[in-house]
């Protein structure tokens, strides 16, 4: 199909009209050409589709830290592909992912929704992401380019960066995938330098289209694009959402007027209708060559999988994982009875099951499982886990639509379900019957922003407007505020709940975004924590969950701390003190402070694990399979041992000093121990790492499984210039190859070191730095087992 004959059949209103959105998720259908619409969807971790809710419910994989803890690019591209199938099955011909930015510090909150502190681990993650979406015909929109790397003010936020950390830290993993073949790229909030990214020309059209010939469309993320001319200038092709904004007929006026030349709009135009093509949008669609080799994936089966491969074992003192021989464990917890398996924000997506680590365990059988809550670190109120029905209603309180929900909370963000007339909805109501079982003082909460009456049998317990404060305009599906009433209850005594929540516009477009929240009667946490004492001491194994809370980790804002929320310091401490063999299991997606770590012989890393989270752990813990997870990220022991950690701008403005040395590149140049390098992670067998040849480039690593099982390992491979330079970092990641070998099996492996690795960036561009170098081959950045010479 000829593009520039479709172009040439189009007028100027309609060219524009496709490059701004139809709505909050697609791009409008020309059927003057045979375009269908095109339709972009959320989906780091699982495709959610156009609405915002539970009526159609996604696969939820591990969250991206997860990915790039296997360090498995096969896996990455099988989840890929999965990904693909589901946004094939929901009508999504975009996924707005995978994230690229960097762990730069370990207060970034958005943290979880990205692969790593190290660019060359990020790239090959985000490549093998973005190859196996694309095989299915879907394509990705990498993302948000470039250095937002954290929430605070991002909207706003000018990031200094100079050029030579941009090009060897920033970029490279944006350069990775776009020689991996990505047909998207969204644009970031922040600007790089003085420019808003949306109309950054040196880096969306000189370098990215021009540079590295990238032929993809350029899509502001959302709210992004905040001017006209300068953004159509600078290289964005597609603005979202729409249809209000600053492109539309303000475009459509500047080219008329001569601000800004038909060439743009038509390169423009010419990106999006490639877009078309790949996707099978264009009629007729090639949608069996779309779909060759993309069978269908066993979505609950891959989830269980990545997980277990990316649980990383931080510490097994005296081999206690896996277990054997246990009759009784304490499993303790609120993240262990309510699975954290995923971040918030938009990465946030509705699974028709989530299993907790309490029904994995009871699921697997042979071991009698007891549950304490210890101590609930969650400072909102989780919502009412019981079926609920969300009624649409009119003006005069008929019932214009009805739909079941799979707990108390209400989510359309953009499109409301496809029966609900727009133009005669007043308001939107959640209805529970909610059968207590326990006595006493229940409490209870609305979080949303708008005016809200609450009812319990009829009698009205809140009636109050809520109201949004700070600047973010998507903190009101984000993090929006919270109101909390006490209701005294009755135990077996059913009661009916009503939310009822007058209409709300946002930016033009439907959005009802609200939940009802409850926790039954607590004694306290003393108590909590006496009870999980108890608990531990009469088990043969303790196991605690600990977690992050949705108040910790999100899109939206950063960290203040790395502290674990909540007393849950205190309580693995005195669990650990009552049972010697007390397992911890970190549910979160990026680093936090462990000061009891020495007291307990075994952690877990757990990441956010997706819906099999329970049924992973179950797998792992008992050894029917092998946490094989390595550390993408530095874990530092304190908060203020992180040499780079500042996250706020000053005068608007974040300026990344550190230059090129982020992640354990400035742990090693500030001589500084973390609590976990960079590569860390155990597993269930032993390794020795035998001899090291070194042909050209090449590097062939011979490794033998000296265990009694069969195993999983991670060979990495650093770079270090024989020649110390101080601006340039001791060594860097430029290789790693998973293994598998039987007891005894000894498995030899190659890997080719990339130019780039031998590069530096300077005024005059990339440069190959010769001389000698040391290759190093080991287990992580700090346990380095094998060395030989190469030459630059």
């Amino acid at each position: 199909m000829d593009v520039e004959e479709l172009i040439g059949k189009l007028d100027l209103g309609a060219k524009v009209r496709l490059l701004t959105g139809a709505d909050m998720w697609s791009l409008p259908a020309l059927p003057q050409i045979g375009l269908a619409r095109l339709v972009m969807s959320d989906g780091p971790i699982g495709v959610r589709g156009e609405e915002w809710s539970s009526d159609d419910p996604s696969i939820a994989l591990p969250s991206p830290t997860a990915l790039a803890a296997t360090w498995d690019v096969e896996l990455v591209r099988q989840a890929g592909r999965l990904l693909a199938a589901e946004a094939r099955r929901k009508g999504v011909h975009v996924l707005l992912a995978p994230t690229l930015n960097l762990h730069r510090s370990p207060l970034g909150g958005r943290h979880f929704e990205c692969f790593s502190e190290d660019p060359y681990l990020t790239g090959e993650i985000g490549a093998a992401y973005v190859e196996g979406v694309q095989s299915c015909g879907v394509a990705t929109t990498p993302k948000h380019f470039v250095a937002n790397d954290s929430e605070t003010d991002r909207f706003t936020v000018n990031v200094k960066v100079g050029e030579k950390a941009l090009r060897e830290v920033y970029l490279t993993p944006f350069e990775r995938v776009v020689r991996a073949g990505a047909w998207g790229v969204m644009a970031a909030y922040n600007s790089v330098d003085g420019t808003t990214m949306t109309e950054h020309r040196a880096l969306q059209r000189d370098l990215l289209k021009g540079e590295w010939g990238f032929d993809g469309f350029v899509v502001s993320d959302w709210m992004a694009a905040r001017s006209t001319e300068a953004t159509a200038e600078g290289g964005l092709d597609v603005a979202m959402p729409g249809p209000s904004g600053p492109w539309g007929a303000k475009l459509e006026a500047a080219v008329r007027e001569g601000r800004v030349a038909e060439e743009v709009v038509d390169d423009q135009v010419r990106r999006v209708l490639r877009l078309a093509l790949r996707v099978g949008a264009l009629r007729p669609t090639p949608d069996d060559a779309i779909a060759d080799g993309c069978a269908a994936v066993d979505g609950t089966a891959l989830a269980r999988e990545v997980a277990a491969r990316s649980f990383t074992l931080l510490r097994n003192e005296g081999g206690l994982l896996p277990l054997a021989g246990v009759r009784s464990v304490a499993l303790i917890g609120s993240a262990a009875a309510e699975a954290r398996i995923m971040g918030g924000g938009s990465a946030q997506v509705f699974p028709d099951r989530i299993v907790s680590p309490l029904e994995g365990l009871r699921a697997r059988g042979g071991v009698e499982v007891r549950h304490a809550l210890g101590t609930d670190p969650r400072i909102r109120l989780a919502p009412l886990a019981v079926p609920c029905r969300a009624l649409f209603l009119g003006a005069d309180g008929g019932v214009l639509a009805e739909h079941r929900l799979a707990g108390a909370e209400a989510r359309w963000v953009g499109r409301l379900p496809s029966d609900v007339d727009t133009g005669r909805l007043a308001a939107v109501e959640i209805r529970a019957a909610y059968l207590p079982d326990v006595s006493g003082p229940h409490e209870f909460s609305v979080v949303g922003v708008g005016a809200f009456i609450v009812e319990v049998d009829g009698r009205t317990v809140l009636d109050e407007t809520i109201s949004l404060t700070g600047g973010d305009p998507a903190a009101a599906f984000l993090a929006p505020p919270e109101r909390r009433f006490t209701v005294t209850l009755t135990s077996g005594v059913p009661v009916e709940l009503v939310v009822r929540h007058p209409r709300v516009k946002f930016t033009g477009m439907a959005f009802v975004a609200f939940a009802l929240g409850h926790a039954d009667p607590s004694p306290g946490d003393d108590a909590l924590i006496a009870e999980a004492v108890r608990a531990a001491s009469a088990a043969d194994v303790a196991i605690v969950v600990a977690s992050t809370t949705p108040e910790v980790e999100s899109e939206g804002f950063d960290r203040t701390g790395l502290a674990l929320p909540g007393r849950q310091d205190e309580l693995i401490a005195r669990v650990a003190e009552a049972n010697p063999r007390t397992i911890v299991v970190v549910n979160a997606g990026s680093p936090v402070e462990m000061p009891w770590l020495e007291r307990v012989p075994a952690v877990l890393l757990t990441w956010f694990p997706g819906q099999e989270a329970g049924n992973a752990l179950a797998d792992v813990l008992f050894g029917d399979a092998e946490p094989s997870g390595r550390l993408p990220t530095t874990w530092p022991v304190r908060e203020s041992d992180a040499p780079v950690l500042r996250v706020t701008p000053t005068g608007g403005e974040l300026a990344y000093e550190e230059g090129v040395f982020v992640g354990y590149r400035a742990w090693e140049r500030a001589g500084r121990v973390p609590a976990f390098w960079f590569g860390h992670g155990l597993g269930y067998t032993h390794w020795s790492y035998d001899s090291v040849a070194v042909a050209g480039k090449t590097v062939t690593v011979a490794v033998t499984n000296t265990g009694e099982r069969p195993g999983r390992e991670i060979v990495q491979f650093y770079l270090a210039p024989q020649d110390r330079d101080p601006g340039r970092p001791a060594r860097a990641l430029a290789g790693f190859s998973v293994v598998d070998a039987a007891p005894g099996e000894t498995v030899v492996t190659t890997v080719h070191l990339p130019e780039r690795a031998f590069q530096v960036w300077t005024d005059r561009g990339w440069s190959t730095v010769p001389g000698d170098y040391t290759v190093e081959v080991g287990r992580s950045v700090a346990d380095r087992r094998l060395s030989g010479t190469v030459t630059g």
